[in-house]
């Protein structure tokens, strides 16, 4: 299945913009997790901890805002969406350099608030196209690679310009503010789903309760066992982003500043390769069966690469390459692909964003869950150790998950009417 040059140039085009939009929002949300707030505590509390958890509040209540503002969100509010929910966190950010510590905490909770809906407005313009699978890689790589990055900017600009680590933030942002609207008007160029499209992935329109609820009756089973996968999934993410620096010094690389980008970009590559060749799968169900074995691998690296690492046999850059690879192998389906192959699957007269958006909204409210029980149940564990025996916990329950979700899916599609509207290869 070739790709004419009309259709390279239209993937390039939107890819483009959407990585670049979304890459931009990250240097709103993640530069701060690369300061150390050393010696600072607020109620006996390290005062990183309170501003990662601040953050994450936020950013969890806009996922659960985003359930329903996503799923019924109208093309031609995206762009205003977009830029005003931007322009907030900016703003946020630059309160909490002004206000003294500990009141400026509140404002990273107003930061991670509206920064939370960002991915649902950007996949809304790739979701439901003959192309997704490729628009939707590069756009999570996105979120591999600019953590990373931005992180390092953010650096950069303490060490090199002399920025206070609370200035740091919005500086950072305020670097990204013109390309991001350079990239949110790209968007807006990008032509609407064609016939083809609405044919092999269904058209994509808002959902009211109504419709949101018989999903949720219909797919019960599958769907909790992946949202516990995915809660999971983001706990262990978060974890392995926010915390990043702490787990590179406990490995050995203190004051390495490429290494963050480095590993991860040789993930984002190795995730690239795999994930964009579902695209070829033109049966919609055989793709979605094809995540799940995508899934189970990316448990197994995971597992793997911890045992290898304990047992004294992986260097420890390597086993962040290939566990962040596991990771990211399992979290970036969910983001985009999975949801969007199993509407077009089960023809659902919706969109991806509601799915995404339920299992995001839980995911990151497990997040919080996990960090507040390593701050307060756990504080004598070092970051390396609590991330080591997560990553066992993650590759177990996560293949069990997975594999449920397979069975009662491919049963229930089998009982179902939709065969008939499968498309072979």
């Amino acid at each position: 299945m070739g790709i004419k040059i009309e259709q390279l140039k239209f993937i390039s085009r939107a890819s483009v913009a959407a990585f670049g939009a979304y890459f931009c929002m990250y240097a709103f949300r993640k530069p701060f997790a690369v300061a150390t707030f050393e010696n600072l505590t607020f109620l006996g509390i390290d005062y990183k901890i309170l501003l990662v958890i601040a953050q994450v509040l936020g950013y969890m209540l806009s996922k659960f805002i985003g359930i329903k503002v996503i799923s019924e969100l109208q093309a031609k509010q995206r762009f205003v969406y977009l830029v005003s929910l931007i322009g907030l966190s900016e703003v946020a950010l630059i309160l909490f350099g002004w206000v003294a510590k500990p009141y400026n905490i509140f404002f990273m909770f107003l930061n991670g608030l509206p920064l939370g809906m960002i991915w649902g407005i950007v996949f809304s313009y790739l979701e439901g196209r003959k192309y997704t699978e490729i628009l939707g890689v590069l756009l999570c790589t996105s979120f591999i690679v600019s953590s990373g990055v931005v992180k390092s900017v953010g650096l950069a600009v303490m060490s090199g310009w002399g920025i206070s680590q609370f200035w740091m933030p919005a500086v950072t942002g305020a670097l990204f503010m013109l390309p991001l609207l350079f990239f949110a008007w790209a968007l807006e160029t990008i032509p609407p789903p064609t016939q083809e499209d609405k044919i092999l992935r269904v058209e994509r329109v808002p959902m009211k309760q109504k419709e949101r609820l018989a999903v949720l009756k219909q797919f019960a089973l599958p769907l909790v066992t992946l949202i516990v996968f995915y809660t999971l999934l983001t706990a262990f993410r978060d974890l392995r982003d926010n915390f990043a620096r702490e787990l590179w010094d406990s490995l050995g690389y203190a004051g390495a500043i490429s290494v963050y980008s480095s590993s991860e970009t040789a993930v984002a590559i190795l995730v690239l390769s795999i994930l964009a060749s579902v695209y070829k799968i033109k049966n919609n169900l055989k793709a979605l069966l094809t995540y799940h074995g995508i899934l189970l691998m990316g448990t197994f690296a995971i597992g793997s690469s911890t045992f290898l690492l304990q047992a004294g046999l992986l260097d420890p850059f390597y086993w962040m390459v290939i566990s962040g690879f596991g990771l990211y192998t399992c979290y970036v389906p969910f983001n985009a692909l999975f949801f969007d192959r199993f509407i077009a699957a089960f023809r659902i007269n919706g969109n991806a964003g509601f799915l995404i958006y339920l299992a995001d909204a839980f995911g990151y409210l497990g997040s919080i869950g996990v960090l507040l029980y390593k701050n307060f149940g756990l504080s004598s564990i070092s970051w390396l150790r609590f991330f080591v025996n997560g990553a066992y916990v993650l590759a177990f329950l996560g293949t069990l998950s997975v594999v449920i979700s397979y069975f009662n899916l491919r049963r229930k599609h089998r009982k179902s009417h939709f065969n008939a509207l499968a498309y072979e290869n």
